[in-house]
């Protein structure tokens, strides 16, 4: 299989994974033909990627770290509980706040679970295969990096849950803000990013006080924009004074956000927003914390077309789990653009060597 950019498709490729409606349900089976038509109705409702099946890489085993089941059980969880928080007045909790820790609680440990049975795959979690809300799909994706992150640190079981808990909620604020402001095609104006800033603290007065939801989650939501210089919101503190758990979260919602496509802006390619985390290292983010982060996920997935800067083109086919900024490509075509015999270049041992463009 490759793994392409929707927008880069073209009619007559086929599906090489089933893409899902929110509820669940199989909208596109795996090896359904695309048409134009197709392809522009799936950029319209956010798959930024598409897994094709190809020929060529028909070898690549690609094996997501959680299940088709748990993100979709996942997502039908969030998809219920964040509308029920939209429908409800500003100040109102829900009737049913009971219900939300126990079903939260469920999905973190399906999470961990998956995470444990693969422990050496790394995390590629690009917008695909489920339609539904952008923050639907960031909240889980931050989940699952937190989680990751908190297992690789030693994190025992309730730890993760509180953790995982707490990344799934940390931006349950954003359901009390005006919806259409967080749609908006263009960047928001200073009075209107004063607003979205509020999630923060909305998130943690909604959160405080609901039964089985341990008061850390709420603090997640609460710091999760505090950054190491102290320049970030809502109280600018810094340093130490961030609980570790938002720090965490602070580096996933920051890569999660940048790699996802927004009505504003295009998404970033994995190695962009992992060169723009570093950038941040020391003033946004904890220097460890980053890359501890890089080293657990694939900044180049399995699937994706490259070039090399020998001018080579291929396919990424394999990852060295020690060095995943390095991976294994299979070139297709030679430095004059031209097909060749396909064979394999290691670029862990290929040092002089390194991609140039992502396509």
């Amino acid at each position: 299989m490759r793994l392409l950019p929707t927008r880069n498709c073209m009619p007559g490729m086929r599906l090489g994974k089933c893409i899902y409606s929110e509820e669940g349900v199989i909208l596109l089976n795996s090896g359904v033909e695309l048409t134009s038509g197709l392809i522009t109705r799936l950029e319209q409702l956010g798959i930024d990627y598409l897994y094709i099946f190809d020929p060529a890489t028909d070898d690549v085993q690609i094996e997501d770290a959680i299940s088709d089941e748990t993100r979709v059980k996942a997502l039908k969880e969030i998809r219920t509980h964040f509308r029920e928080f939209m429908e409800t007045g500003s100040k109102q909790k829900l009737s049913k706040s009971h219900v939300l820790g126990r079903a939260f609680g469920n999905v973190i440990k399906m999470i961990i679970d998956d995470l444990s049975a693969r422990p050496d795959t790394l995390l590629m979690l690009v917008n695909m295969n489920v339609l539904n809300s952008y923050l639907y799909q960031h909240s889980l994706n931050v989940c699952i990096y937190a989680t990751m992150l908190g297992m690789v640190n030693g994190y025992g079981n309730e730890e993760l849950l509180t953790l995982g808990i707490g990344a799934l909620l940390h931006d349950i604020g954003k359901t009390k803000i005006n919806q259409e402001l967080l749609k908006l095609p263009r960047s928001l104006t200073p009075e209107e990013f004063n607003e979205v800033k509020k999630h923060t603290e909305i998130g943690f007065k909604l959160l405080k006080d609901e039964p089985n939801i341990p008061l850390l989650a709420a603090h997640c939501a609460f710091q999760h924009h505090e950054r190491e210089d102290g320049s970030g919101y809502p109280r600018g503190i810094k340093g130490k004074e961030i609980h570790e758990y938002a720090k965490w979260i602070a580096v996933a919602d920051s890569y999660d956000a940048m790699t996802t496509h927004r009505a504003h802006r295009l998404a970033m390619l994995p190695h962009q927003a992992m060169e723009m985390l570093f950038a941040g290292v020391g003033t946004l983010y904890e220097q460890k914390k980053v890359a501890v982060f890089r080293d657990h996920v694939a900044i180049y997935p399995l699937g994706l077309s490259v070039r090399l800067s020998t001018g080579e083109s291929g396919v990424v086919v394999g990852i060295n789990p020690a060095v995943p900024q390095r991976p294994v490509v299979r070139v297709f075509k030679d430095s004059a653009a031209q097909p060749c015999v396909p064979y394999e270049l290691d670029l862990s041992q290929k040092l002089t060597v390194f991609i140039q463009h992502v396509d």
